[in-house]
């Protein structure tokens, strides 16, 4: 873990998306904070520890979800699967749910992470997050908290190290290069997750805090911002005061969403430019998918600030 002494910053962006404005003001604490996502590795030493069950390893109870198909109700996980050139860009077509995709099997059931153990672990919820959290005495951050980690010190940049996607031509993160969801030139050297502390750490000395996965936080989304909240540990907008007022307006299921931070190895310059701290998206607790991990935090309230 690394030691992050906190302060007042400028969290949020005014130039992209309109969930991450305005910009504002937060103040976080001192916190240490993991390296970089949890991996493969450390989460199946979770599960022999504790034989925890993942939310993607257990059928949907129908009860749970009216109208879900009885032929639905097997345990998987939304996997990306590229479309060619067959799919427009704006098609849902790339995310198919597979039986028998999670943790162990992240691209289905014949699937291993064997070879990959120090990549990201995906196909997690939060609860999933949550579990593993407690269990090794930490916490999920805050929204706040992952974006001043994220930004490594730094007050109004683009992009952890500036404000230049690829400096000078040098590959900075997992992302997507080329025409999502058809074509991935792969400049990055990946297609898909790759392993932790592939690319440089930020200036916290940070791996992967954009790209790669999107990574859990603590706070229920919510796309009105707060007018004059603020605290040690929470951020100054749009965090939803409860899992009810994280529903998703547009209807659906009334299952309550938490802020991703961070982007994934899918975000792309022509469909998704939240390889960035201030992007943010809403996810449902109960939605899993090949792009979703976590890392975890221990706030000074929480434990003394000696080296970890």
């Amino acid at each position: 873990m690394r030691l992050v002494r906190g302060r007042d910053f400028a969290m949020g962006s005014s130039d992209f998306y309109p969930e991450e404005a305005p910009v504002r003001r937060a103040t976080v604490g001192d916190f240490w904070v993991d390296a970089h996502p949890v991996t493969n590795s450390q989460f199946a030493e979770f599960v022999a520890a504790t034989g925890y069950v993942s939310f993607a390893e257990v059928p949907p109870d129908p009860r749970d979800y009216p109208g879900m198909p009885p032929d639905m109700a097997r345990a998987g996980s939304a996997v990306f699967v590229s479309p060619g050139g067959s799919a427009g860009a704006r098609s849902p077509a790339w995310w198919q749910f597979v039986f028998g995709a999670d943790w162990r099997h992240p691209r289905g059931p014949d699937s291993t992470i064997e070879t990959i153990m120090d990549h990201p672990v995906v196909h997690i919820t939060h609860g999933d997050a949550a579990a593993y959290a407690r269990w090794a005495g930490k916490a999920l951050p805050t929204e706040a908290e992952w974006e001043f980690a994220a930004l490594g010190g730094r007050d109004g940049t683009i992009y952890p190290w500036g404000d230049e996607l690829a400096p000078g031509g040098r590959m900075m993160a997992n992302y997507w290069q080329g025409r999502f969801p058809h074509e991935n030139t792969r400049e990055d050297g990946f297609d898909g997750t790759s392993p932790v502390g592939s690319f440089p750490p930020n200036d916290f000395g940070l791996y992967d805090m954009i790209g790669n996965v999107w990574e859990w936080t603590e706070d229920w989304f919510s796309a009105q911002p707060a007018a004059t909240e603020r605290s040690c540990c929470g951020p100054t907008r749009a965090r939803a005061a409860s899992e009810a007022e994280s529903y998703d307006p547009g209807g659906g299921s009334r299952v309550g969403r938490k802020v991703l931070k961070g982007g994934s190895h899918l975000c792309a310059a022509n469909y998704c430019r939240r390889y960035r701290p201030a992007a943010r998206h809403a996810q449902p607790v109960d939605s899993p998918a090949s792009h979703i991990g976590f890392r975890c935090i221990i706030r000074q309230t929480e434990a003394g600030l000696e080296d970890m």
